[in-house]
């Protein structure tokens, strides 16, 4: 019985800092937007001690299947 291969998804990520100041209202809205219009998801979020923010976010690379005719 031949084996099926099966590919993972790829994703690819982007960074922000958000400084301390920000409230949770204004980073929720600036990561509703990305998700909106974006296509980004939530990968990890981190809070530091000063209240500051660092946010990676993910989506996935839709990668064109070559067809030949």
């Amino acid at each position: 019985m031949p084996t099926k291969t099966v590919r993972l998804p790829e994703y690819e990520y982007q960074s922000l800092r958000l400084p301390r100041g920000t409230t949770r209202n204004a980073a929720r809205q600036l990561l509703t937007e990305h998700a909106e219009y974006g296509n980004w998801e939530l990968d990890r979020l981190r809070l530091f001690p000063d209240g500051s923010r660092t946010v990676r976010l993910k989506r996935k690379i839709i990668r064109q299947v070559r067809s030949t005719w």
